[in-house]
């Protein structure tokens, strides 16, 4: 059997061919690392969906349905337009965003049309 390298501490160990860490140490080391970078990245992420989320829930209130709003005042709130949960192409072609549980969709070069996801999509 030849020897490998640990994919953490990087000291030469040996045993099946598929084991990539000398000890369950090492092993759980570098997943608790991995852990740690992947939160980083996903935290900073979440935050801006939630500031997203929040602005378009002001917009629309507690009990609105659909609203029709001048994108100046997304982008005036600082709406960050690039970070979404999903999207999908609509039977008019037109690309629907959403972010959780609010979809939008850019009307015209002035308008968004945001709506509250649970009813039935007519976009």
């Amino acid at each position: 059997m030849e020897a490998r390298l640990c994919r953490l501490c990087k000291q030469p160990f040996s045993g099946r061919a598929d084991k990539i860490f000398c000890s369950a140490t090492c092993k759980s080391q570098y997943h608790i690392k991995l852990n740690k970078v992947t939160l980083a990245a996903s935290e900073r992420i979440d935050r801006i969906l939630h500031r997203n989320r929040s602005i378009l829930l002001e917009l629309m209130g507690k009990e609105g349905r659909r609203k029709m709003i001048d994108k100046k005042i997304l982008d005036v709130k600082k709406f960050n337009w690039t970070y979404i949960t999903h999207y999908h192409i609509n039977a008019q072609n037109k690309m629907v965003h959403y972010v959780y549980d609010f979809s939008w969709m850019i009307f015209s070069d002035q308008e968004v049309l945001i709506k509250r996801v649970g009813e039935k999509n007519d976009y």
